[in-house]
């Protein structure tokens, strides 16, 4: 995965969310604050979660936001954030999101950087447990 979509500051490992809603709220928070996103983009991610899961298993869900809100993407960037205390997310338990935000198709190639590491139990272990940034930096890129 490229080193410029992950941000130091965009990785939160001790984060905890009440909801689903809230836990993709947070994370689109942070694309907003590491300037990879305009507000509204925020809600387009909420929004695809109501239309369809981004659970994709081990753990980990990948909020993103819609194809219409491509329009709000200043940069292509991800954010790790990790609820160690676990979420439910429609009956499966989430501790770990990596929301998105991508303009065009920049969502694939990470989409399938991340599927290859969540393949790898070790690997996906090592990212649900990570305490230290750096650990997810390395990880990662």
């Amino acid at each position: 995965m490229r080193e410029d979509l992950l941000d130091a500051r965009a990785i939160l490992l001790h984060e905890s969310a009440a909801s689903r809603e809230e836990a993709v709220r947070r994370c689109g928070r942070v694309l907003v604050e590491t300037g990879a996103v305009a507000e509204p983009y925020v809600e387009a991610m909420l929004e695809r979660e109501r239309t369809i899961s981004t659970y994709v298993g081990e753990g980990v869900a990948v909020p993103h936001g819609t194809a219409a809100a491509k329009r709000d993407v200043t940069r292509d960037a991800i954010c790790v954030v990790r609820f160690p205390g676990g979420i439910d997310w429609d009956g499966e338990r989430v501790t770990l999101c990596v929301g998105i935000a991508a303009a065009g198709d920049g969502h694939v190639p990470l989409l399938a950087a991340l599927a290859e590491i969540l393949l790898d139990p070790d690997r996906a272990r090592t990212l649900r447990e990570a305490t230290e940034p750096g650990q997810v930096l390395k990880e990662l890129t």
